[in-house]
């Protein structure tokens, strides 16, 4: 299975780890869209997708990700410029991500419409459908309720854009995914129920024609692992200061939803079966973590 790392704050924190994922050959460095951090609202949160085109200038090798997008954030015409635009500035190592969006505080407080999950989930749908027409040479525009993309060649083509759908594999994002997406980034951690999720949708792909393996699989959760006991508890202590959270909370929430972490070799097994079940990548969610933490993370995963 391959790691990434998702990891978000200033500019100098970002370009840190972005290089350090590149250096130790990790697969891809990701970047979540929120306008309010975890910190609350007196942390700085950044505009993700500029972050995500300085990362295409100062790296070589890594893929770049969105995870995710919120689609109320920005109109597909918008996503769609910004996903070509990285896509070249990057040689194609650009992953564009899009979901419903789900921390309400921050539309709140900077007045961005928030319409119910219903609403928001028929939005994404016709996002992706606008914006897999308008990186597809030759297709015919986009008709919808919410969006509309006249019948024209929208130039530039991007030369590997691949286009991400978030969500927890229920119905209506399973459909999503098969009808549009090039990567499930499947929210589930539980591998029983991943190989299950999985499996359904790799027969809807076949249903309609795309192919069983249309799709790449992929997953994520809070890194939390050390190969030292001493270490796994420093690096859950700082998980309870930047969570607000207390270390017990903390670890009864990855138990019940079996987020691989843990010291010694628990979080390498947790993973692997994640990986059985047909997972092929888990991107690892870190937190204000320095070169020195992420090697001990790292470690403990890959072994």
């Amino acid at each position: 299975m391959e790691l990434g790392i998702q990891s978000r704050g200033s500019w100098e924190a970002v370009q840190q780890t972005a290089l350090w994922v590149e250096e130790n050959g990790l697969a891809a460095m990701a970047v979540p869209d929120h306008y309010l951090n975890r910190g609350g609202r007196s942390a700085p949160a950044h505009d993700q997708p500029t972050l995500l085109a300085a990362l295409a200038v100062v790296t070589d090798r890594v893929d770049l990700v969105s995870l995710v997008s919120p689609v109320t954030f920005r109109h597909p015409a918008v996503y769609y410029k910004i996903g070509v635009t990285i896509d070249e500035i990057s040689g194609g190592r650009f992953r564009l991500g899009l979901g419903a969006g789900w921390m309400d505080d921050e539309f709140a407080a900077f007045g961005i419409p928030y319409p119910p999950l219903t609403e928001r989930m028929a939005m994404l749908e016709e996002a992706m459908a606008y914006l897999r027409a308008a990186i597809t040479p030759g297709e015919s525009g986009f008709e919808g309720m919410y969006y509309r993309l006249e019948e024209f060649d929208p130039h530039p083509h991007p030369t590997d854009l691949r286009l991400v759908m978030g969500g927890e594999g229920k119905r209506l994002s399973r459909s999503i995914a098969v009808r549009y997406a090039h990567e499930y980034n499947l929210t589930i951690t539980d591998p029983d129920r991943y190989r299950r999720v999985r499996d359904q949708t790799r027969e809807e792909l076949v249903e309609t024609g795309r192919g069983a393996d249309a799709l790449s699989w992929t997953s994520l959760g809070p890194g939390l692992a050390a190969e030292k006991e001493s270490d796994y508890r420093r690096l859950l202590e700082h998980m309870a200061q930047v969570t607000g959270q207390t270390t017990e909370r903390i670890e009864e929430v990855y138990r019940s939803r079996s987020i691989p972490h843990g010291s010694g070799s628990q979080a390498r097994e947790m993973l692997a079966e994640l990986a059985e079940a047909g997972c092929e990548r888990y991107y690892l969610q870190v937190f204000g973590l320095g070169p020195t933490e992420l090697e001990t993370l790292v470690e403990a995963y890959q072994g």
